[in-house]
């Protein structure tokens, strides 16, 4: 019986060989970064599955088959009672919580999916990039939760960093798709509360928009090949339960964001979240937000998800480590 990377090896081989034109080209660089042998195994892992709980299943299968990078510590936390796991490059010593550094990181997978196992991979690599202890939470998701319960398992769980002792200009935060749009509304309410804000944000091919309304959704939609504008609409009907979409407390596209502090959002350009990104970026720059966007070429989305088949994603966590390893250097001497 063929291993799942070695079958994900030849369907990709298959699906560029199929190709013709453009798409043949797109397919040949694809297959030479990494991206199609990932785009073939996602596509594979879901292949039988039915509704948001199949999907999850066959994603948290797929994403333990890659090891752990070595040289740093997992365990168990409980964080204002919200679960999840506490990586650290440095063997998980937190004796010393005031004079350390932590990113709180919101995984994604639609709400629906994703946790912080399937992304323990992707938190280790970036704890030991930035040589950062990583919190990854275990949020409530849909359909057994809807909104706000994802952002008020956020908020519950920076409340508590807090209370461990760690200053708001030693916490960042992190998360990809779901999760992104999860860190701009956890910065949000901590405003609005005038709780003290982290140091940074990043959000990887985040969700900002859950109407769907860029134009991305549409012009790339044939470069896609992991979302469609019908898909994440169905995430929103469910997400929302009723609620509206628009609103700027859950799409951030749609909020004032003045006085949130530095943004990095990274974006593939297959992505038909390209737009959220780009669009998000004006509406901070507008709002006198500090924002660096990165649109990585024939990138895919989540493609962080996988830096041991993907250089780039190296690189973009490598980034990612560097923003917010400068961010907590400046606001630590600014207190």
């Amino acid at each position: 019986m063929k291993s799942p990377l070695i079958s994900a090896l030849l369907l990709a081989a298959s699906l560029a060989f199929a190709a013709t034109g453009s798409e043949a080209q797109e397919a040949a660089v694809a297959g030479s970064n990494g991206v199609a042998t990932v785009v073939a195994m996602r596509q594979q892992s879901l292949v039988g599955t039915h509704g948001f709980i199949d999907r999850r299943v066959a994603f948290e299968k797929l994403m333990v088959q890659f090891p752990v990078p070595g040289d740093v510590t997992v365990r168990e936390v409980n964080a204002n009672g919200v679960p999840g796991k506490w990586i650290s490059p440095d063997h998980g010593d937190s004796s010393h919580a005031r004079t350390r550094r932590v990113i709180l990181y919101l995984h994604g997978g639609g709400f629906y999916s994703g946790s912080s196992d399937s992304h323990r991979v992707l938190a280790a690599t970036l704890a030991k990039g930035a040589q950062t202890d990583v919190l990854v939470i275990d949020y409530r998701r849909m359909p057994e939760a809807v909104y706000p319960a994802q952002i008020d398992d956020a908020v519950a769980s920076y409340e508590w960093l807090l209370k461990q002792g760690y200053s708001a200009s030693k916490i960042a935060l992190a998360g990809e798709s779901a999760g992104g749009n999860l860190v701009l509304e956890l910065a949000l309410r901590l405003r609005a509360a005038h709780q003290p804000l982290p140091s940074s944000m990043i959000a990887m091919s985040p969700i900002m928009d859950l109407t769907a309304s860029g134009d991305s959704t549409r012009t790339n939609a044939s470069r896609d090949p992991l979302l469609t504008r019908d898909g994440l609409l169905a995430v929103t009907r469910v997400y929302m339960h009723g609620a509206d979409p628009r609103s700027p407390g859950a799409s951030p596209l749609f909020a004032d964001l003045h006085g949130l502090p530095p943004l990095l959002l990274q974006v593939g350009s297959r992505e038909i979240l390209l737009d959220d990104s780009l669009r998000l970026a004006r509406v901070a720059a507008m709002d006198d937000v500090a924002v660096s966007v990165e649109v990585w070429p024939g990138m895919v989305h989540q493609w962080q998800l996988f830096p041991s088949l993907i250089p780039d994603a190296r690189r973009a966590l490598d980034d990612d480590a560097a923003f917010i390893q400068a961010h907590m250097t400046q606001s630590g001497e600014a207190q």
